[in-house]
């Protein structure tokens, strides 16, 4: 990125007009289009800014700018605001004076956003700090405000000041922004009555209309058509890019950072709703028996609705809108008011009340801002007021603004040419006066206490008798007629009787700027700008909170019949403190041009930009800083810009830089009478000797980027040489091992195959041999088999053979040894033989069930619950009593299998289900689930190997849960470790404890009846561990977190009472002074998660529970 030391670098144009060669009007115009054609907005006449408007964003505003101007010479640097910005900031900050910007410039050229850029600059720079930040933000946000109720769209401009505007930004002595204070001047509210074709009223009127909400606008009693009211002009109440909706969001913010309470905007608002509603109160002639003429309201619905907002009675603003008091010393007079007095009368209140609100808001910004320290502090004014104005029609506004312009122009003369005198003063060089138009004659003409313009329209205001504009005019032209500056068709000079360009009810008056034409119309009603006293004190009987604020003069104990001060004698007032103030500060000015009528970008209308050159006295401002010496430097900076010029200062000189520059000076052979020495600085006279050197510069630097390139290109090649030579050997040695690898390999890999040959016809051998042993082996195993076989089978036969012989016995045995006791109690049979038969029949039965019981036992298991069916009848005790023999025996052998671990385990599910069973809807679902205890492995774990060295007993159950905060509802993780002895409460992610609770401490348990993880442990009332309250918990493994507690806390208790469980959906937790009720409902799932907690006062915590399907 390209470095810029001097505003003379890489310049398009001139940058400063000071160096303008040659010098006129065209050449002026030229430069300024050449400039804006390339994005360059912004030129000097020395220390004056002139700023173009380009009508579009350009990226020239960003916080690298305002880095890049931050401590930087003026003239270091293309010509910015910024520089100007950061010359007076660094003069009021280092070296204590105060200062003051002046922005001038027509309509549309860009004052309010240069305002803006030099405050955002200021800001930017200046110290940082939460109070300091405060302060900034207020003073940058009091902009908003005021533009919604002081700015107005108009032909010229969408976004034109309709005020002048001055504010005092007051610094400590770090520079640091401590507060500010606001002058307005002259608001335009004639515009809030009547706005030329193609304008708009105010901002305010639109925004609030377009972005305030329906219950805003009911209150206020408005309606979101523009239409509707009478003040709002039509043809351009829509503006293409406001957006004011969003604007008035913007203002409203604003008023808060400024620091306006809520209902002092609800004020503000209403009393703008009044204005609108003002406009469309309408009035009807009415003829009085005495045949005098009266005014009645047409409609009064808004009248009332206005009444209503102000709080006012609608029967005594009715009457003042109708009748007149007059007071003279101790007669009053009333007298009724015709229907234009009426409708005059209203539009009067609507601008008083609009005018004195706009009063009102900027003393009630000041009071936020103002500095709260009573030190000295230092004072940077920033002045955004009118430019000069020469419309088609021009009337009293014009001739006002016009005036303070012309004051504007007499003191940027004297300050700039005092300030040109002291710096030569301060450089030790001789002062030449200098010839310049003095425009003091035509202030002179204007405000002069006795003949002056204004002091005539006052006192023709204040004569009895019949007062209009024609009667001023001819005061004017009896008077005035002989001034050189003057010029009307009716005065005594003959000149100008036959001047058709002037009308006779018009005077002419020639500017510094340039001859405006004004109307005298409206000249006496503007500067006399009455309300009537009827208005004014039925204004101060409202009770709205703001009204007598800005009616203190309709107070009926402090009614005062001196007739109040008008209009231009208030403004000439005004101009004339802002004057002494300027006066005592540093003036820094920025001059703005539009550049087209047609508010777009790249357009460059030479005409106009003429028109605002000449009544901006650009040219003459370039001759006041020409008349002497048009360019001066430190010596330091022109002796490094300049001393490649001469070999004895290049590239270094030692001695002073004043010495170095006249030693290049005189090698240059530079004319002694084109430049002075001066202490600090070198003045030099012609721009012509500037460009020469400048020239001269170029072509060295020029020569010296040759001979840079030259070396450069030498030492680029041999380091491109050496490079190449160190890398050929790298290479070279990089090839070679590359090669050398290739050729083991392949050696490498030829002997892996002769090998894997070798080996493989070995094993092949090998194979065969094995093979071969095999199947001898094999064969002598059959054989064997064979042999064994047919032995086996030959014993076999042999055996059987004897057993059937030995069977024939017995059986013949058996038959003989039957009928031998057939034979022997044949005598008893008749009388025994039923009984045994019986018996017989008895026992075969039972031998028979038996049997088939064996065959069909059920299983082993003991939750197996199948048992055969009985055969018969009389057996069905012993069915019974056999089923649960054998029930009783396969359970002890499942006992048998038993653990002792396992025993205990089931223990718990016992535990648990007397616990839980039948009255926690959680319990079905830990059923099947293994109670494990230590779910985080805490003694494998070395994550919390920490934790686990700070447990002396045997951790019985560690797992993660939530502990509920009173505050919000909401979990933080947690981990649980039970022992014999205590609860352990620790940090997950640092393994810290944060909580042991003894197990005997521990009252009671809660818990829901619902499908939820959520339990409180409660602690014994004046125990150690209650000095922090009980605990609010949530575990996905509630069913075991309970059993083990219940458990273990039974048998810890000293006096062996078990540990109550309490289940309900509603129960309280003791939060250290504060008990809070936790009630747990039924409700959606959110976000697909389970129970979720939410506080709901500072008594309850609802844990909504989802329904379970």
């Amino acid at each position: 990125m390209e470095v810029k030391t001097s505003l003379l670098d890489n310049m398009i144009g001139v940058g400063d007009m000071v160096l303008l060669e040659p010098l006129s009007e065209d050449s002026f115009l030229e430069n300024l289009r050449k400039r804006f054609d390339h994005n360059e907005i912004y030129t000097y006449i020395g220390s004056v800014v002139i700023s173009m408007n380009p009508y579009r964003s350009l990226p020239i505003y960003t916080p690298e700018k305002v880095e890049e101007y931050r401590n930087r010479n003026f003239y270091e640097l293309s010509p910015h605001i910024y520089a100007l910005a950061d010359e007076a900031y660094r003069s009021l900050r280092d070296q204590d004076k105060d200062q003051c910007i002046l922005i001038t410039g027509e309509s549309g050229a860009g004052k309010t956003e240069a305002s803006k850029l030099v405050m955002s600059y200021v800001a930017a720079v200046c110290g940082k700090g939460q109070e300091v930040n405060k302060v900034k933000e207020q003073l940058l946000q009091s902009n908003p405000v005021l533009e919604a109720f002081g700015n107005a769209k108009t032909v010229r401009n969408d976004n034109s000041s309709r005020f002048g505007k001055y504010m005092d930004i007051e610094f400590d002595f770090k520079g640091d922004p401590l507060g500010g204070v606001i002058s307005n001047y002259l608001l335009e509210k004639s515009r809030v009555v009547k706005q030329p074709r193609g304008e708009r009223n105010f901002h305010v009127f639109y925004q609030l209309l377009s972005g305030a909400s329906d219950d805003m606008l009911k209150k206020l009693k408005l309606n979101r058509d523009f239409s509707k009211y009478n003040y709002l002009s039509l043809d351009s109440a829509v503006v293409n890019g406001l957006d004011d909706a969003a604007s008035f969001r913007t203002v409203k913010n604003a008023m808060q950072i400024v620091g306006f309470m809520e209902d002092e905007v609800q004020s503000v608002l209403e009393l703008v709703a009044a204005v609108l509603k003002l406009g469309n109160i309408e009035f009807k002639p009415e003829s009085r028996c005495n045949g005098a003429d009266e005014s009645r309201v047409k409609d009064k619905n808004d009248l009332k609705e206005m009444c209503e907002l102000l709080g006012i009675e609608q029967t005594v603003l009715e009457r003042a809108f109708s009748y007149r008091t007059v007071e003279a010393k101790s007669e009053k007079v009333s007298t009724t008011l015709n229907v234009a007095q009426a409708y005059y009368a209203r539009d009067a209140l609507a601008k008083n009340l609009y005018s004195r609100l706009f009063s009102w808001l900027v003393t009630r910004i000041n009071e936020s801002i103002k500095a709260q320290t009573k030190t000295r502090h230092k004072v940077m004014g920033v002045l955004d007021i009118y430019g000069f104005e020469i419309f088609e029609d021009n009337s009293f506004e014009q001739f006002i603004i016009n005036y303070c312009n012309e004051k504007l122009q007499q003191i940027f003369i004297e300050l700039t040419l005092r300030e040109e005198q002291e710096e030569y003063v301060r450089e030790g060089i001789e002062w030449t006066n200098i010839e310049y138009f003095n425009n003091a004659i035509i202030c002179d003409l204007i405000e002069n206490n006795q003949n002056g313009i204004m002091a005539m329209l006052d006192e023709e205001c204040l004569r009895p008798g019949t007062v209009t504009d024609e009667t001023f005019l001819d005061k004017l032209n009896t008077i005035c007629a002989e001034h050189q500056h003057f010029e009307s068709r009716l005065s005594k000079n003959s000149k100008f009787l036959n001047d058709h360009s002037l009308p006779h009810s018009c005077f002419r008056i020639q500017h510094y700027a340039g001859k405006v034409l004004y109307c005298v119309e409206g000249f006496v009603d503007k500067n006399n700008d009455l309300l009537y006293r009827d208005l004014s004190q039925a204004m101060f009987k409202a009770n709205h909170s703001l009204m007598k604020q800005l009616f203190p003069d309709g107070n009926p104990a402090k009614v005062n019949l001196k007739r109040p001060p008008t209009a231009g004698f208030q403004f000439k007032a005004s101009v004339g403190t802002l004057m002494k103030n300027l006066q005592t500060k540093n003036p820094n000015y920025i001059r703005c041009i539009k550049p087209n009528d047609k508010k777009a970008a790249h357009i460059f209308t030479e005409s106009l930009v003429c028109h605002q050159v000449r009544y901006l006295g650009l040219m003459e401002n370039v001759r006041v800083r020409r008349a002497g010496y048009a360019f001066r430097q430190v010596y330091g900076p022109c002796l490094e810009r300049y001393k490649m010029l001469c070999k004895r200062t290049w590239p270094h000189w030692r001695g002073p830089a004043r010495e170095g520059v006249e030693v290049l000076m005189a090698d240059l052979q530079v004319p002694t009478e084109e430049f002075s020495y001066g202490r600090s600085k070198i003045f030099i006279r012609n721009p012509r000797t500037l460009f020469f050197l400048e020239e001269r510069r170029r072509q060295c630097l020029q020569d010296l980027a040759t001979l840079i390139q030259k070396i450069y290109r030498g030492w680029k090649c041999r380091t491109h040489f050496l490079l190449l030579k160190k890398s050929q050997i790298v290479v070279a040695a990089w090839y070679r091992r590359y090669t050398q690898q290739k050729k083991y390999q392949k050696i490498k890999s030829a002997t892996t195959v002769v090998q894997s040959y070798t080996r493989g016809w070995q094993a092949r051998k090998l194979l065969r041999e094995l093979k071969h042993q095999k199947r001898c082996e094999e064969a002598a195993t059959t054989i064997a088999a064979y042999w064994h076989g047919a032995q086996a089978r030959r014993e076999l036969r042999r055996l059987k053979e004897e057993a059937r012989r030995k069977h024939a016995v017995a059986v013949i045995w058996a038959c003989w040894q039957g009928l031998k006791v057939r034979r022997e109690y044949r005598k008893f049979f008749r009388a025994n033989a039923g009984k045994k038969i019986y018996n017989f029949t008895i026992q075969r039965i039972m031998q028979k069930y038996f049997l088939g019981l064996r065959k069909t036992l059920p299983s082993m298991s003991p939750i197996d619950k199948s048992w055969p069916a009985r055969p018969y009848r009389f057996l069905d005790a012993a069915h019974t009593e056999l089923r649960t023999i054998f029930h009783l025996w396969r359970c002890k052998k499942y006992r048998s299998q038993f653990t002792e671990e396992k025993k205990a385990v089931y223990e718990e599910k016992l535990e648990a289900s007397e616990l839980f069973k039948d009255k926690k809807s959680l319990y079905p679902s830990s059923v099947s689930q293994p109670f494990k205890g230590d779910y985080l492995e805490i003694s494998k774990n070395p994550k919390y190997h920490k934790l686990n060295s700070c447990v002396e007993e045997k951790v019985l159950l560690a797992d993660v849960v939530n502990k509920i905060n009173r505050a919000n509802g909401k979990g933080a993780s947690r981990i649980l470790l039970l022992t014999k002895k205590n609860v352990l409460l620790a940090d997950q992610k640092t393994g810290q404890v944060k909580a042991s609770v003894a197990l005997p401490d521990l009252a009671s348990v809660s818990v829901s009846t619902q499908n939820d993880g959520f339990f409180a442990l409660k602690l014994r009332e004046g125990s150690a561990s209650a000095v922090k309250g009980d605990f609010l918990l949530s575990s996905e493994h509630l069913i075991e977190t309970i059993t083990k507690l219940h458990h273990i806390g039974s048998t810890a208790s000293d006096d062996g009472v078990r540990l109550n469980i309490d289940i309900t959906d509603e129960f309280l937790v003791q939060f250290k002074q504060d008990k809070v009720c936790v009630k747990f409902i039924q409700g959606a799932p959110k976000n697909g998660n389970g129970a979720s907690c939410k506080r709901k006062n500072n008594r309850l915590l609802e844990v909504s529970v989802p329904a379970t399907a």
